[in-house]
C-alpha cells in the first residue's frame, strides 16, 4: 500500500465515516448485531464498503473494522503508520468518550506490550514470552487433566451437564490461579470480573478496577516472598519491570489467556457436537484434536475482533481515507473469511490463519493456551465419548460480546462416565499446595516434550475434587 500525499487524505464528500453516518453509514458493532450473525454482518460490510469498512464500538464512537487479510497484515505490521499507543485515539481527546464508557477497559492504554510499539514493545514482550516459555509442558498437561477430570467427577449421574458453565469457563482458572501463585478459591470470581469488562458490560468499568486491586496484591506479595510461579518468574526478569508493569502484564496474560482458552474450548465442542461430518471424521481417526482447533481458529475464532491501532497520520487502507487519530479494529474472524484467502492454494486449513494477530505483536502465549485446550477436549471426549447437545442447535446462544466469540451455554447429554486413566507411580508429579495466599505454584523451570502415553496425574486427586465440588456448590 502507497500512503498517499496529505492533500490527498482528505475525506470525500459522502465519506461514511467523517460525514456523520449517512445511509449505509457506520454499522453497530456492539448488541445484538454482533452475536447472533456475526458472519453475516462481515460479508454485509465487506460487499458494501470493501476490505475496511466503518463501524460504531457505541453510540456516537466511530472506528474501522478491517475485514480484508492482506489488509490486516498491513495494519499490524506498519507501527511507523498504525500504532499500538491508544493516546492517540481522536475520539476521547475530542472529549466524545463518556467517563464510564464499556470501551474503557479494553481501550485505555496500559504500560504493557498491548500499547507500546519499538524497543519498548520489545522489552516487555521478551519479558513475557520468556516468563512463559518456563512453564513445564508436561506438568501443564497433567495438572490441566487433573483439574478436568475433578470437574467432570462432580456432575454426578444425572447424565447432563453445561459444558460452559461446568467446564470450560472453570477449567482454565484452575490452571492459571496455581500458574500465577494465586489461590484456587478465587477462580470463580475472578471469572465473574474479566467476564464483566471483556463483555464490555455495564458493570465493567467496576469489575476492572477490583481485578486490578486482587493483582497489585499479589505483586506486592510476590515482590516480598517470590515463589516458583509465573508472577515471581515476570518480576525477577531483566526486563527490570516495575511493580505497576507487572501489574498490567498478569491482567493481559490472565484476560488474553484466560478467556481465549475459554471461548476456544466451548467454539471447538460446539463444532463437534453439532457438525456431523467434522465429529465422524475425528472419531473415526482421520482428524485430530489437533486439527479440530485449527478448524475452529479458522472459523470462529475465540477473539472475533481486537483493538486496535491508532492511525499517526491521515492515510488511505483499503480504499478507505484513514484520518490520523483514528482507530482500527482487527477484524480477525472477518480477516479470515476473507474469500481472496479461500481460493484453490488451500490455504484455509492450514495455520495461516489471523486468530493470534499478528507482526510483532502476535500472542506469545498461544503455545500454553494450545495445551490446555487439547488436554481439556482430550480428556472430556476420553470420559464422556457419548456427549450429545441437549438442546436443538439453532437454541444456542451466543455472549453480546464485540471482542469475543463466545457461547453462552452449551447444554450436553451423555450415558456413562469412561474411568480416568490410572496413575503411573513411577513418575514424579506435581501436588498442588493447600490454597492459601499468597499460595506459589510449582511448575519447573524447565520446559518439557510433549506428553507420552503413560500420562499421570496429580497424587493428590481428593484435593481437586474437594476444590470442585466446592465450585460446584456442593
Amino acid at each position: 500500500m502507497t500512503t498517499p500525499k496529505p492533500q490527498a487524505a482528505v475525506p470525500p464528500p459522502g465519506c461514511p465515516m467523517h460525514a456523520g453516518g449517512p445511509s449505509g453509514g457506520p454499522a453497530q458493532l456492539y448488541g445484538a448485531s454482533v452475536a447472533d450473525d456475526p458472519h453475516g454482518l462481515y460479508a454485509r460490510l465487506r460487499e458494501q464498503h470493501g476490505p475496511v469498512a466503518p463501524i460504531e464500538l457505541e453510540p456516537g464512537v466511530e472506528a474501522w473494522l478491517v475485514l480484508g487479510y492482506p489488509e490486516l497484515l498491513e495494519l499490524t505490521r506498519n507501527e511507523q503508520l498504525f500504532s499500538k499507543d491508544s493516546r492517540r485515539w481522536r475520539v476521547p481527546a475530542e472529549g466524545r468518550l463518556k467517563p464510564d464508557s464499556r470501551l474503557l477497559p479494553m481501550t485505555s492504554w496500559r504500560p504493557t506490550l498491548l500499547n507500546l510499539d519499538g524497543a519498548e514493545h520489545q522489552r516487555l514482550r521478551g519479558a513475557v514470552a520468556q516468563t512463559l516459555g518456563r512453564i513445564d509442558h508436561r506438568q501443564l498437561r497433567e495438572t490441566t487433566e487433573a483439574a478436568a477430570n475433578s470437574l467432570i467427577d462432580s456432575w454426578g449421574p444425572d447424565g447432563t451437564a453445561d459444558l460452559i458453565a461446568q467446564y470450560a469457563r472453570r477449567l482454565p482458572l484452575l490452571v492459571f490461579t496455581q500458574l500465577l501463585g494465586l489461590p484456587a478459591e478465587m477462580g470463580p470470581h475472578l471469572i465473574e470480573l474479566i467476564s464483566h469488562f471483556v463483555d464490555s458490560s455495564e458493570k465493567s468499568v467496576r469489575a476492572n478496577a477490583e481485578f486490578q486491586t486482587i493483582l497489585t496484591d499479589l505483586v506486592r506479595h510476590r515482590r516480598a516472598e517470590p515463589g516458583a510461579d509465573l508472577t515471581s518468574w515476570l518480576l525477577a526478569h531483566q526486563a527490570a519491570m516495575t511493580d505497576e508493569e507487572a501489574l498490567h502484564h498478569l491482567v493481559v496474560i490472565l484476560v488474553a489467556g484466560n478467556e481465549t482458552t475459554i471461548n476456544w474450548t466451548g467454539n471447538t465442542l460446539r463444532l463437534l457436537l453439532t457438525d456431523r461430518r467434522f465429529r465422524s471424521t475425528l472419531t473415526g481417526g482421520r482428524l485430530t484434536v489437533a486439527d479440530a482447533l485449527e478448524e475452529v481458529l479458522w472459523r470462529d475464532p475465540p477473539t472475533q475482533n481486537f483493538p486496535g491501532r491508532w492511525a499517526t497520520g491521515d492515510t488511505v487502507l483499503g480504499g478507505q481515507y484513514i484520518s490520523a487519530g483514528d482507530m482500527l479494529v482487527l477484524g480477525l474472524a472477518a480477516a479470515n473469511a476473507d474469500p481472496s484467502v479461500h481460493a484453490g492454494d488451500g490455504i484455509a486449513g492450514n495455520r495461516a490463519h489471523l486468530a493470534w494477530g499478528a507482526g510483532r505483536h502476535v500472542c506469545p502465549a498461544q503455545h500454553p493456551a494450545r495445551l490446555i485446550v487439547e488436554t481439556a477436549l482430550e480428556t472430556l471426549l476420553h470420559r464422556l465419548p457419548d456427549l450429545q447437545l441437549a438442546v436443538p442447535a439453532n437454541e444456542l446462544t451466543w455472549r453480546p460480546s464485540p471482542w469475543s466469540r463466545a457461547l453462552v451455554s452449551l447444554p450436553v447429554l451423555y450415558s456413562a462416565f469412561t474411568p480416568p486413566r490410572a496413575a503411573a507411580p513411577e513418575r514424579p508429579t506435581w501436588t498442588p499446595p493447600t490454597p492459601s495466599f499468597p499460595s506459589p505454584s510449582t511448575p519447573s523451570d524447565a520446559t518439557s516434550t510433549e506428553r507420552t502415553d503413560d500420562s499421570a496425574k496429580p497424587a493428590r486427586r481428593s484435593w481437586w475434587n474437594s476444590l470442585a465440588g466446592w465450585w460446584s456448590g456442593r
